[in-house]
């Protein structure tokens, strides 16, 4: 198993960021979105792109460890583009086909440094449907 962080960008359609997403509930991972979430806010057809950031070791759980915390690009519904975290198994993010040239990547990693937070990203659309749900009692 790989344990070294590669400096690469790697693209994945929401089929597979849901298997991703699945595999990290079902080992536990600490950063990751739902999957029921990710099901119902991304874009159905997107790319999505995940950055290893961070190697995450978990001593009292050697079997999960090391992990990558990746960093996410998502395609959201309303067409914007948001970040958030997603920790994965060196050998998953291994399995997963390199198809981006080095200017790709580069401007993946930037639009990643401006994009929104998942966070804020669901903050506001909270709010958005607020007045909405208001207005209906």
């Amino acid at each position: 198993m790989a344990s070294g962080l590669p400096r690469t960008v790697r693209a994945v359609d929401t089929d597979r960021l849901l298997d991703l997403a699945r595999e990290a509930a079902a080992c536990g991972f600490s950063q990751r979105l739902p999957a029921d979430w990710l099901q119902e806010h991304l874009a159905a057809e997107a790319r999505h792109y995940l950055f290893p950031r961070v190697v995450h070791r978990l001593r009292h759980r050697p079997e999960v460890s090391p992990q990558w915390r990746c960093q996410l690009l998502l395609a959201v519904r309303t067409g914007e583009q948001i970040w958030g975290l997603l920790d994965v198994l060196p050998d998953t993010f291994d399995a997963l086909p390199e198809t981006l040239d080095a200017a790709s990547k580069k401007d993946i990693v930037s639009r990643i440094e401006r994009a929104m937070s998942q966070r804020e990203w669901a903050e506001r659309m909270a709010a958005a449907d607020a007045p909405e749900e208001a207005s209906r009692d």
